[in-house]
């Protein structure tokens, strides 16, 4: 068993938090856990965690405490309210993985500030398959004397970047990031349609596409994996990535842009969160677009031109 001062904190085990937190224990480092939910702190505790009973008690027991969290109201919620982080008698430093815009995550710095506790935002790129394997890229922003001490630890969930020591940097470059994602996959989708509808085979197209000067990791990833095979399973939800959008389309606004592609491109989402609802894996984004062309795109029977 390890002591008190090797023990990191770790807040949401969601999709790619429990990949995450499985990715730390994996490469030698003792967790303390907290979800909401049982059984995903029971599944943690069974790869060799320990267990907490709230984020105030995570932050008693580590100096270091992580989190994943899925919007903007939990990560406030976790590190400033009530039994939140911002209590804790251990806790020096909280490193916030989850994606909450520049506006939020420099609330919840200037808040923990006053207890003493620095702050990281640390934003991740590459979804449940980047957090199992280690291949993650973080976007971080703060202190940088805090980045120095806790790089070693983010170095074992991916690639570090380190942004800026202004609070907030990360999350921006996050939504920037998220922002070609979001449009690479509903751009994709749409194309793709298309040529379905014109006769054209999807595999045959995803395979062009990836050799020319159209490829992206939706084309790449996204589609070989979840939506040519109709399995719709890559790991990430509609309404997380409607989330980022939004947060995208925000910060813009505040910064005075217009934004014009963005603001189309969170219209469609918006449409695809409305239809298939915030729960559906994100790779169903083309399921509205082919009920409207009528037709499916389904990569798993080849056809063999004449």
């Amino acid at each position: 068993m390890s002591g008190a001062e090797d023990l990191i904190g770790f807040i949401g085990l969601g999709n790619i938090g429990f990949r995450m937190a499985a990715r730390l224990i994996e490469t030698g480092h003792h967790l303390v856990v907290f979800d909401t939910r049982a059984e995903a702190v029971a599944a943690t505790v069974a790869l060799g965690a320990q267990a907490a009973t709230s984020p105030l008690d995570v932050a008693d027991r580590s100096e270091t405490v992580l989190a994943s969290l899925p919007s903007v109201q939990a990560s406030q919620d976790v590190a400033t309210g009530p039994d939140g982080v911002i209590e804790g008698r251990r806790v020096k430093r909280f490193v916030d993985l989850s994606t909450v815009g520049s506006t939020a995550a420099q609330q919840i710095q200037a808040q923990l500030a006053q207890r003493g506790v620095a702050m990281l935002d640390s934003p991740v790129s590459g979804g449940v398959g980047g957090a199992a394997k280690g291949t993650l890229t973080l976007m971080v922003s703060g202190p940088r004397a805090e980045y120095d001490l806790v790089e070693p630890i983010l170095a074992r969930l991916g690639t570090p970047f380190f942004i800026d020591t202004k609070s907030g940097a990360g999350q921006t470059m996050k939504l920037v990031n998220n922002l070609l994602a979001a449009t690479a996959l509903a751009t994709t989708c749409e194309v793709v349609v298309m040529g379905v509808k014109a006769g054209l085979d999807p595999s045959v197209m995803i395979d062009v596409i990836n050799a020319g000067s159209g490829a992206t990791n939706a084309s790449r990833e996204k589609f070989p994996k979840s939506i040519l095979s109709r399995s719709f399973d890559y790991g990430f939800a509609t309404g997380l990535m409607v989330k980022d959008v939004r947060l995208y389309l925000e910060e813009a606004a505040a910064l005075g842009l217009s934004a014009e592609v963005a603001s189309a491109i969170g219209h469609l989402w918006e449409s695809v969160m409305r239809e298939e609802g915030p729960e559906s894996d994100f790779t169903s984004a083309i399921k509205p677009i082919e009920a409207a062309a009528g037709v499916i795109v389904d990569g798993r029977h080849r056809r063999t031109p004449a």
